[in-house]
């Protein structure tokens, strides 16, 4: 997604070679009318499965999926990643160790939010070691739902996240993909025609 590329290259700060912060337009200041291009960009990709749920992590990938959702017109539901007091009901939860935060917590999502009869598209904002879309894809298999993909805004292709969900079975389909950065450059892999064909 070349609007998105620009905008990291333009905005994007690279704070070392594994680090990208992106908060002026992406995960704290959020450009609206960019994330519902985003949304738009995951229903091109995924719009022939007939999905029934959008799923994410709190809180930075909210906004994508609530963007996939309206440009599915489909419920998106967030895992939690801590239990609330209001939530009483059964829940399916998972281990997750954030990379970013460097701390381990239980990600949970309400039972009576996802099920057998669900076909779901994970969104994410990054695809980098794995372990929260890992998390996600552990709890739809609980549920009994069908996973149809995972669909990140951005992913840094040279962690290991990618193969831990393609060992999976799982497609994966990133808008813009880092081969490599450090400060001051950033390498994108650029997209196959044949593989947007494919999608």
């Amino acid at each position: 997604m070349k609007v998105l590329e620009d905008r990291i290259r333009e905005e994007g700060q690279i704070l070392s070679e594994t680090v990208l912060k992106v908060d002026s337009f992406l995960n704290h200041q959020v450009d609206t009318a960019l994330a519902l291009q985003i949304g738009r960009e995951f229903k091109d990709i995924f719009g022939q499965e007939r999905v029934t749920k959008i799923l994410t992590v709190e809180a930075s990938g909210i906004q994508f999926a609530m963007a996939a959702g309206i440009a599915f017109g489909v419920p998106f539901v967030y895992a939690k990643k801590k239990k609330a007091v209001t939530q009483s009901e059964e829940v399916y939860s998972a281990p997750v160790h954030s990379f970013t935060r460097q701390e381990d917590y239980r990600i949970s999502i309400s039972q009576k939010y996802l099920g057998p009869e669900d076909k779901v598209l994970i969104v994410d904002d990054f695809l980098a070691t794995g372990a929260a879309l890992v998390g996600l894809t552990d709890i739809v298999e609980a549920a009994g739902a069908e996973l149809v993909g995972v669909g990140c805004v951005i992913e840094k292709s040279f962690q290991e996240g990618r193969g831990l969900l393609e060992q999976r079975g799982i497609r994966v389909h990133s808008l813009a993909r880092i081969a490599a950065m450090a400060p001051g450059e950033v390498h994108f892999i650029p997209e196959l025609i044949e593989e947007r064909a494919e999608c």
